[in-house]
């Protein structure tokens, strides 16, 4: 089987765009067809400024709805990054193959770090880097596709240029990964500035979030933003409010975004049609949600378990890498040795 890697932040709370965009496909398709690795990418949330309290309720709470929208950890496994110390024992050596060009040109970098200084913030150093961590978390597994959604693609493009380039310096030892990008809502955008991504960091009327209630849900659907004109037609570039919530709606119901669109004369119906269309594909996962949350033994036993098998897969390929790039491995203790 082919192996899928692919991750999470615990930056907010996970919202209908991680949903349609990733998790669902994660549920539905990929844990079935490969051998599949989820992760809670905590590290990563390290990279701006952060609560720690937030942090860690976040990761559990994303753990949690991993699970509700129908991740079987008998089928794939679901841990926490931290957890597993092979991620920051390769970025290490990965750092030493990328070099600083190729990190200042990821675009979201510069988005970020653009936006701290504007706030009057410095910006982290692990903010520059943590692409590379993030190829160290698909490299270390031997993965073979990571399904992402359109704006983590360069970051998939990075692992593949530094696997390429340690295995010409210091031999094979990473398996070259490839991106999939889902079709119909592969970039769900906010809804109150559909020429931006709907992202958990952000806040306000235009992201709907899994455990938003019903009619918060349906709240944030009416007001979203459409564009000039009253005819409903599929236009992403010139009319992005309207082909956003005909995304969404084809996501929910397994529809076509321009067949939808001829099937809706006015905006209002458009709004009510998605509106309700995603309260009915978001009901079952938060009735999951509550069941393991009255349930939290059973959460900490599937990311004990995930991170124990996730350890055992990645070390092979990291001591690996450990003795290609030219260091001596651990010597081992003779009285140990002597007792087994």
């Amino acid at each position: 089987m082919k192996r899928v890697f692919s991750g999470i932040q615990p930056t907010g709370h996970v919202t209908l765009g991680n949903y349609l965009g990733a998790m669902r496909r994660w549920a539905e398709v990929d844990q079935h067809r490969a051998d599949a690795l989820f992760c809670i990418v905590d590290l990563h949330a390290l990279t701006v400024d952060h609560d720690p309290a937030r942090v860690r309720r976040l990761s559990r709470q994303a753990a949690t709805l991993l699970l509700a929208a129908g991740l079987d950890p008998e089928l794939c496994t679901l841990y926490v990054q931290s957890h597993v110390d092979e991620h920051t024992r390769l970025s290490y050596l990965l750092e030493c193959v990328a070099s600083d060009g190729e990190m200042r040109r990821m675009i979201q970098y510069k988005e970020k770090a653009a936006r701290e200084r504007e706030r009057g913030g410095s910006v982290r150093l692990s903010l520059l880097t943590y692409p590379v961590l993030m190829a160290a978390d698909i490299l270390a597994y031997g993965t073979d596709e990571v399904p992402v959604g359109d704006d983590q693609v360069q970051h998939v493009e990075l692992a593949r240029d530094l696997a390429v380039r340690f295995n010409q310096r210091y031999g094979h030892t990473f398996v070259v990964p490839k991106a999939t990008v889902p079709g119909v809502a592969a970039r769900v955008m906010n809804l109150q500035d559909p020429t931006s991504k709907m992202g958990k960091s952000d806040a306000g009327q235009g992201v709907v979030y899994l455990l938003d209630e019903p009619d918060v849900v349906r709240k944030k659907i009416m007001r979203a933003v459409t564009d000039s004109g009253r005819e409903v037609g599929y236009d992403p570039v010139e009319r992005p409010g309207v082909a956003n919530l005909l995304e969404i709606l084809a996501a929910c119901t397994g529809g076509n975004p321009e067949s939808l669109a001829d099937v809706h004369d006015s905006y209002g119906s458009l709004k009510k049609d998605t509106a309700e269309a995603v309260v009915e594909v978001l009901r079952p996962v938060q009735a999951r949600h509550r069941e393991l949350c009255a349930d939290p033994a059973y959460l900490e036993g599937v990311l004990r378990d995930g991170a124990e098998k996730a350890r055992a897969l990645a070390r092979p390929t990291v001591d690996t890498a450990y003795r290609a790039i030219g260091l001596l491995p651990p010597v081992a203790d003779p009285s140990l040795s002597a007792a087994r």
